[in-house]
């Protein structure tokens, strides 16, 4: 009887991991990435947000001024590589952080940007460190500063 109590609270425990990893992994941010296969930069942001969490779904494309296009990014917040978050564009080498902040808080607004490429910034870490912001780009196409770095 023993045997089959231990085995009845083990199948239990089982199907309680079970969930809480479903739970868990429903959780985790899906970020979309569309990006050119020669970028290394591109890659390294990559990496910056699956290290801070973020289950990444990753595109090489070779037209991605359309993608742009089609979001909304204007060329003033352009950058290499431009994603989606859970309804938000998210334009270049936005910090994880922000992106979290983003979704925790869901301002109106199309998304998040860091125009150009500032050294120092999330997968660009090998060039000199600038100061730059993260923009929340509005439904109309103005920004404003999101987040100093």
């Amino acid at each position: 009887m023993n045997v089959i109590r231990s085995l009845g609270l083990l199948l239990l425990a089982a199907l309680a991991w079970s969930a809480a990893a479903t739970a868990f992994a429903q959780r985790i941010p899906a970020v979309t990435v569309y990006k050119t296969a020669t970028c290394g930069c591109c890659k390294d942001w990559v990496k910056h947000l699956e290290s801070n969490g973020f289950r990444v779904e990753s595109h090489d494309v070779t037209d991605l001024d359309r993608i742009k296009q089609n979001l909304g990014v204007r060329p003033q917040y352009a950058s290499c590589h431009t994603a989606i978050a859970e309804g938000y564009t998210l334009e270049g080498h936005v910090p994880a952080s922000d992106i979290k902040r983003l979704l925790a808080e869901r301002p109106k607004g199309r998304g998040l940007a860091v125009p150009g490429m500032p050294g120092g910034s999330p997968g660009m870490e090998s060039a000199p460190k600038q100061p730059y912001a993260t923009l929340l780009i509005d439904d109309q196409g103005g920004a404003r500063v999101f987040e100093q770095h």
